[in-house]
């Protein structure tokens, strides 16, 4: 092989190596992407209020209008998640701007405790960024020991901006829907135990 049948052999391994850096970081990239996907797309409907997504907010609206809205509440646990859950009550009427507290309950009918994560949304889906929540069981994983049923409060208010909505003026029932669905919460790590002294050695 001469010199110059020498160095195009080198060029074009140099060429092939740079195209396969070059592809290995596509994958890698879109790999990433793939995984940020789901969080960025949760961060989006929670700051817009897409797809019904509702609000969290630190404090009561300083507005109530005197106009009244029905809020309705659904309930529906996954089928591998041993719970009973529902609302205390079905419906409630209240002012726009209007502070309420509801509850629903859950309970474990299995014989081991268990964790669940709450998802949920509102219909239509023009009322979610007006949907605002200021406490929710939501917010956090729940657990229920064997057999235990615990209350689950929601506080919220429906933010008087939605008369000036063009999508949502008109709404004058919403339902809050949630589903629970099983969480794998961390177990506790064992002890590592102490290692035993051989009495020959002290």
């Amino acid at each position: 092989m001469n010199r110059h049948q020498s160095d195009s052999s080198k060029t074009r391994i140099s060429a092939n190596m740079r195209i396969v850096v070059v592809c290995s970081a596509f994958v890698v990239s879109m790999v990433g992407v793939s995984y940020a996907a789901v969080p960025l797309y949760q961060l989006f409907c929670q700051v817009t209020g897409y797809g019904g997504t509702t609000q969290r907010v630190e404090q009561m609206s300083d507005t109530i209008l005197d106009r009244s809205i029905k809020v309705r509440f659904d309930a529906n646990v996954a089928s591998d998640l041993p719970w009973d859950f529902k609302p205390v009550e079905r419906e409630v009427e209240l002012k726009i701007g209007e502070t309420v507290q509801i509850g629903y309950k859950a309970r474990n009918t299995s014989s081991e405790s268990t964790f669940g994560q709450a998802t949920f949304n509102v219909t239509p889906v023009s009322a979610g960024a007006f949907f605002n929540k200021i406490q929710c069981f939501c917010f956090t994983e729940t657990e229920l020991k064997p057999g235990e049923t615990m209350d689950m409060p929601v506080v919220f208010f429906v933010d008087p901006a939605i008369i000036d909505d063009p999508d949502a003026k008109h709404v004058t029932t919403i339902t809050l829907s949630y589903t629970f669905f099983p969480h794998a919460s961390e177990k506790p790590v064992a002890a590592v135990a102490e290692p035993v002294q051989d009495s020959n050695t002290l």
